[in-house]
């Protein structure tokens, strides 16, 4: 078992791996756990497979949770690991950080030494051995001259020093001016020198705002 065979594996469900470290009783990882594997989106490879899986086409709801439950529990048991999903609750943030490849950036959000400021964590597999770990990174901010994450969003809801206006961000969706980044992401976090690699297809983003606005509805339904 190596951390490369599972980067293969992962690689052909549509998945990369997105750092990896040998966790501490505080880090909250499940029991027994000797290195914990995070792993996100393969872009652009992605979303085209998550469009052909039975999850997109079955009209339920959730289909991205679904189809991340289905994929890392199948990659987690050919592995012999154990699948770690965003909605458990675990602190993925803070794994991020520890596997030296993801940093806070400027405007609050996580940065990823490869992707830059489009980093997504779809779910971890914590795997009983304690494999060899990658070289840490540096944060890919300390050599970004311009820094245009700062600047790009057009109402100001990602700032340096400032929390994210989450209020202000879905003002902006939620009108005529934002369709751009209705449909196309979120403007901070595509002025990122590294996320600009990643070919995101328009589809996929528009999938992941809709969600957004639509939970930010909801919550507002709920507590109107």
């Amino acid at each position: 078992m190596s951390l490369a065979a599972l980067s293969g594996a992962a690689r052909a469900c549509g998945l990369a791996l997105r750092g990896a470290f040998h966790p501490l009783p505080d880090d909250h990882a499940p029991e027994g756990t000797g290195t914990l594997v995070l792993l996100g989106p393969d872009e652009p490879g992605l979303w085209t497979l998550f469009e052909a899986s039975p999850e997109y086409e079955d009209g339920r709801p959730a289909p991205l949770d679904r189809w991340s439950t289905r994929v890392l529990g199948g990659l987690a048991q050919r592995f012999g690991g154990t699948a770690v999903l965003p909605s458990d609750g675990p602190p993925f943030l803070r794994w991020a950080e520890r596997s030296g490849q993801g940093f806070p950036s400027p405007i609050g959000l996580c940065v990823h030494a490869k992707v830059g400021l489009m980093i997504s964590y779809r779910g971890a597999i914590a795997l009983p051995e304690r494999l060899p770990l990658p070289a840490a990174s540096p944060s890919p901010c300390e050599t970004c001259a311009t820094r245009p994450c700062t600047t790009a969003c057009p109402v100001g809801a990602l700032s340096v020093g400032k929390p994210y206006d989450v209020p202000a961000c879905q003002r902006f969706l939620h009108s005529a001016e934002g369709q751009s980044c209705r449909t196309r992401g979120c403007r901070a976090r595509r002025a990122c020198p590294l996320s600009q690699n990643l070919q995101r297809q328009d589809q996929q983003a528009a999938f992941h705002m809709a969600a957004f606005m639509g939970n930010w509805d909801d919550n507002k339904g709920e507590s109107a």
